[in-house]
């Protein structure tokens, strides 16, 4: 018996890839997020590998293997993707307490994120 297979819910000429449990807020994270959306695929690596944010690393390693996915999993022209989304989401936040004066505490609070990239493939139009 089992369950029946989910339909596939993304087009045939995208793929998916998805980072989870990111320890950065998902504010910063957007920043780094915005930087790729709506560009080729290979020009957002280049941008990820010379960006001077610490997050730049993971955001790269979720762009490769969703390009990995287009290649392997749907047969997609590599040279032929753009970053069609790249949306951000906000995961659980550990709560930690500081002392602070006069015996008090205050809270500090470390948000983690997650991470969603698409890539479409597009047909290059002749110049």
């Amino acid at each position: 018996m089992g369950k029946k297979k989910l339909e596939r819910q993304l087009a045939d000429n995208e793929a998916k890839a998805v980072h989870r449990m990111i320890r950065i807020s998902p504010q910063k994270l957007n920043l780094v997020a915005q930087l790729i959306r709506g560009k080729k695929a290979s020009r957002a690596l280049s941008d990820l590998e010379f960006s001077n944010k610490r997050i730049a690393e993971t955001v790269r390693k979720c762009l490769q293997s969703a390009i990995a996915n287009a290649e392997n999993n749907h047969d997609l022209d590599v040279d032929s993707l753009i970053v069609a989304e790249a949306h951000v989401g906000k995961s659980i936040v550990m709560k930690r307490f500081m002392a602070r004066g006069r015996g008090k505490s205050s809270r500090i609070e470390k948000p983690f994120s997650h991470l969603t990239i698409i890539l479409r493939e597009v047909e290059e139009e002749a110049a």
